[in-house]
């Protein structure tokens, strides 16, 4: 093993232990979960006195109050917020969550790994589907909306991971997500980029995904499976196999494992369209296209004439 057990100091350790309780207590309270958002925000900025000035109605400068105000995630917006399909209902608390771990990640705090890995396990407590236990969750990792992860025990996300769960992301005991690695579970249709279908991306058990590697939306990752590193997976890869490559295609069997694993096939099957996702779009919903482009190929009868200027 070239890992030992490494500790804080007692004092370091109570301090650190009070403060992820408090949080956690407060998240599970009826609460209002912006508040409490905002608030550790503010403690963790060391603005706490800035901050109570500006409640008190103190005249702060246009960029005081623009830095304090950022501490509520309601007057933030992210990415996901504009994605019409989305769960409403869930967003609404996974955003505030969402927020809060953003955020901490810019604070010196979040490179204290002891205390960082412990502080996001328990947002992930709150903010996933499901988290198992002994999970560890290095600084920069992203995701869609939160709510729509599901990840078992004694899993690793290092540094940079991105998780679209846009569609739904279901992710096994002891997997491991190395440096850079981007899951996803949506896609855009090749001519109508506005056109989104969403899918049920998977990662089994014991996987292990290797630095920069992507994974296309609706694959499922074999147990006990390596995906090697800046590889681009578009099919399903099988249990026990090493894939590597753009795109990525089955190299081997990890060694002991071939009477257990399917033959090495020269390319990856995709089966997405069997884990899509559907849904339904509300009635009267406002919508908007933020490209505008002719979508109409010049090869079908009701093309315009690219020859017009009209």
């Amino acid at each position: 093993m070239t890992k030992v057990h490494v500790s804080l100091p007692s004092e370091a350790e109570r301090n650190v232990q009070a403060f992820i309780d408090e949080v956690d207590e407060r998240l599970s309270s009826e609460e209002d979960t912006c508040e409490v958002v905002t608030e550790t925000l503010v403690d963790l900025h060391g603005d706490r006195e800035a901050y109570e000035r500006w409640q008190a109605g103190a005249d702060l400068s246009p960029a005081e109050r623009v830095r304090l105000q950022g501490y509520n995630p309601c007057n933030a917006t992210l990415e996901s917020e504009y994605y019409a399909e989305k769960d409403e209902s869930k967003f609404t608390r996974s955003k505030n969550l969402q927020w809060l771990w953003r955020q901490f990640d810019a604070t010196p705090m979040a490179d204290n790994i002891h205390f960082a890995l412990r502080f996001r396990q328990m947002l992930a407590d709150h903010l996933f589907e499901e988290c198992g236990d002994n999970c560890r969750f290095f600084k920069g990792i992203t995701f869609t909306y939160g709510h729509n992860i599901s990840i078992g025990d004694n899993t690793v996300v290092h540094d940079g991971v991105h998780l679209d769960d846009r569609g739904k992301l279901t992710i096994g005991d002891r997997v491991s997500l190395s440096d850079g690695v981007h899951l996803y579970s949506h896609d855009h249709d090749i001519v109508d980029q506005t056109d989104v279908r969403n899918y049920h991306t998977i990662v089994e058990d014991n996987a292990r995904i290797t630095y920069d590697a992507m994974v296309r939306a609706g694959i499922r990752i074999g147990a006990n499976s390596v995906v090697g590193a800046r590889s681009v997976v578009q099919g399903d890869v099988p249990d026990h196999h090493i894939v590597v490559g753009t795109p990525a295609k089955s190299i081997r069997v990890k060694p002991g494992w071939e009477s257990v694993a399917a033959p090495v096939e020269d390319r990856l099957v995709n089966r997405q369209d069997e884990r899509e996702i559907t849904y339904d779009l509300p009635d009267g919903l406002d919508t908007f296209d933020e490209f505008g482009r002719a979508l109409t190929p010049p090869d079908t009868p009701d093309a315009p004439n690219p020859e017009s200027h009209d």
